[in-house]
């Protein structure tokens, strides 16, 4: 018979992301409440921590009007059975990971229906885009926990209390670094790389469409740089182009985007070591996202690029419907253009090219992005340990309510 004083943790994540970030969450629970029972819609890697899981995020994880439109009454339906398996479990508390259309949903129910307090980890991106949700985090919400330092100013604005945690990332790349031994020369002869030449790694994103629209522009831009054009510089090096094989995508793609490029001369494709390839990087061209934080973890230049179709009307619309300045998580968090940003109609050849001269040839203005990476960037985060944060949050603050 399970004890009574047991506390029972109830969280919803809906897509890979949250399931990583949900996964060590729920460790970091466990090793302060060893009893912890956990009950919940998440994914492969929820499900090694222990519990029950509900429903995975392959049948929660629709993206875009059209995709949601189609699968509209399955997903209704999720919502029906999760709000009815959270009233019948009675947790001590409901946690919610990103995932704002179903999560808000979802806190509602719980908030308006029950007395189950709502916890909120990883904030939705308001603060981009469809700020108006901040009024159902402010009426469904108890308690909201941030990973963006940003993020504090922006829901004091609107009179909500929020807790900085720490940054996921921070945590990852510092566990990496402690445990990666590997030298540069046994990287590159393992992979059939020199290593007398620097290596710039290209990281085009983690999407079918990210890749087809970034990789092709970079590999352009790749031919300005190598050595016996006409194109030359007194500092000019013959660089090393590694392609950062995403998860989940076919090696195929890669071969049929090589196939359309003109420029493939000295490419390679390492798949599944991005965290070792930019160890060993000198700069890199990174698709905005995530992937533009740990590569400042990693202190390495970049260029953040993002293709998008139609790129003037984009940039006209992102104008008018963004509230931040900047698309990747270096500027935000600095609030401060320290990486130049190619979005839309910027992504193209020429601008790419221009961009890595500098972050390749120009000393000063190297040293200038690892500067500001320390002062700007990496201070803000603060150190690891987002996940025991939260934990620890978490459960005084549950302790509180009794």
């Amino acid at each position: 018979m399970p004890n009574p004083s047991t506390m029972k943790y109830y969280i919803i994540a809906g897509e890979a992301s949250g399931d990583l970030h949900a996964s060590n969450l729920m460790r970091a629970l466990k090793a302060k409440d060893p009893e912890a029972e956990f009950r919940y819609f998440g994914g492969d890697l929820m499900a090694t921590v222990g519990g029950t899981l509900v429903k995975h995020y392959r049948e929660l994880a629709y993206m875009g009007f059209i995709q949601v439109t189609i699968h509209a009454r399955t997903i209704l339906r999720n919502m029906h059975l999760c709000k009815e398996d959270i009233v019948a479990w009675s947790p001590n508390v409901v946690i919610l990971v990103d995932y704002p259309g179903f999560n808000l949903s979802i806190a509602k129910y719980v908030k308006t229906r029950t007395q189950i307090p709502v916890h909120y980890y990883i904030s939705p991106k308001i603060w981009a885009w469809k700020e108006y949700r901040i009024k159902d985090i402010r009426r469904y919400v108890d308690e909201m926990f941030s990973i963006l330092p940003f993020e504090v100013p922006f829901y004091a604005k609107h009179g909500h209390p929020i807790h900085y945690v720490g940054n996921p990332c921070v945590d990852a790349v510092s566990q990496f670094k402690a445990q990666y031994k590997e030298t540069r020369e046994g990287f590159c002869t393992r992979h059939g790389l020199d290593p007398e030449r620097p290596i710039v790694a290209l990281l085009a994103g983690s999407r079918k469409q990210e890749i087809k629209d970034n990789l092709p522009i970079m590999l352009a831009a790749t031919k300005h740089f190598t050595p016996g054009r006409a194109y030359r510089r007194t500092n000019m090096k013959d660089y090393q182009w590694v392609i950062a094989g995403a998860p989940g995508i076919d090696k195929e793609m890669y071969g049929e985007l090589f196939a359309k490029s003109e420029t493939t001369r000295g490419v390679t494709v390492v798949y599944g070591e991005t965290y070792a390839l930019l160890s060993h990087s000198y700069a890199a061209m990174v698709t905005s996202g995530t992937a533009t934080l740990e590569t400042a973890l990693f202190r390495v230049p970049q260029v953040v690029c993002y293709y998008i179709m139609c790129g003037k009307v984009v940039s006209w619309l992102r104008r008018l419907v963004l509230k931040v300045e900047y698309i990747s998580l270096v500027n935000l968090v600095a609030n401060f253009p320290v990486v130049r940003e190619l979005v839309a109609d910027e992504m193209r050849e020429r601008e790419l090219k221009e961009a890595l001269e500098q972050i390749l040839l120009d000393e000063f203005f190297r040293n200038r992005m690892f500067d500001e990476y320390d002062k700007m960037v990496l201070s803000p985060l603060g150190e690891p340990g987002a996940s025991e944060h939260t934990a620890e949050k978490m459960m005084e603050l549950l302790r509180a309510r009794g």
